[in-house]
């Protein structure tokens, strides 16, 4: 199957803590970052999502928000450091591309948000990712 979402980044299930009707999915990266998705125990179940599992955390553009630094008091707690490796701005919205440890993570921001965090080419940045914006596929 062919995707639009361009952030897909290779990991393994840590853990898995199951509710009722929401589970929340705990997987290291390739590169050693840790993150975590909250999914649909009914796709847990439907994937056979388990620790060990291998999956890609798939996350749209529109989705990964930058900072120049950690981010403490927040509730978002997928907090991915990574260096910007390039930088296109349009009339109004920017596309950020960020190395992270085992792979590339792309940022669609506003050209404001880009011009007011001075990001450009070797700048280091956090992505920051609510757990429920990051689906899993296997």
């Amino acid at each position: 199957m062919s995707l639009s979402i361009r952030n897909q980044i290779p990991g393994t299930v840590t853990s898995v803590t199951s509710g009722e009707a929401m589970s929340t999915v705990r997987v290291r990266l390739t590169g050693g970052q840790d993150i975590t998705a909250a999914i649909t125990t009914d796709a847990v179940k439907d994937l056979g999502i388990a620790e060990g599992t291998a999956v890609k955390a798939l996350v749209k553009s529109t989705e990964v928000s930058l900072a120049t630094a950690a981010v403490e008091g927040i509730s978002i707690r997928n907090q991915i450091a990574g260096t910007v490796t390039d930088v296109a701005t349009g009339g109004a919205m920017g596309s950020v591309k960020v190395d992270v440890q085992g792979g590339e993570l792309t940022a669609a921001i506003t050209k404001d948000a880009v011009e007011a965090l001075g990001l450009a080419a070797g700048t280091p940045v956090v992505a920051l990712i609510k757990s429920t914006e990051i689906s899993l596929s296997l």
